[in-house]
């Protein structure tokens, strides 16, 4: 099985999972260029952008496990997602962006339940499905802090 470039253009987040260290840290933050994108920060592309990743990395995903293993770093696609959903309905700030950065990296890479238990699911879905707790975590979190600070 081959990946063709705009799969691994793809699944590897642009190229960020092929980083030799940190891929997934290095996936959330060209996430996190994307979200500066203006107008991207709106909540309708927003949830469109996940639900279109969210599937097609799901996809991609599986042909990425088949070449690579288990939920290997070279598939950061997840990182786009979980990154995010964590951003979702967030003002465009810088602190509120980086306090939503670090949350997020903090639940990816505890895995809190059920992630740790989703995480296992093969092929794509498991690839994409914790990283989708993790930013919901991340998401009620971070809303939780500005609800109180505000």
């Amino acid at each position: 099985m081959k990946l063709n470039l705009i799969e691994r253009i793809i699944g590897s987040g642009i190229f960020t999972g092929y980083i030799p260290f940190a891929s997934g840290t290095f996936g959330s933050l060209a996430a996190i260029i994307i979200y500066l994108i203006p107008g991207f920060e709106n909540p309708t592309i927003m949830l469109i952008a996940i639900s279109f990743f969210l599937v097609l990395g799901a996809q991609i995903g599986s042909k990425f496990e088949k070449i690579y293993g288990k939920d290997p770093k070279e598939c950061t696609i997840d990182e786009f997602v979980g990154t995010w959903i964590s951003l979702l309905f967030l003002p465009k700030n810088a602190i509120y962006i980086a306090g939503a950065f670090l949350i997020w990296r903090f639940f990816d890479i505890i895995k809190p339940f059920p992630a740790n238990v989703i995480e296992k699911i093969k092929g794509g879905w498991g690839i994409m499905l914790d990283d989708v707790v993790a930013g919901f975590y991340s998401f009620i979190v971070i809303q939780i802090i500005i609800y109180f600070i505000y």
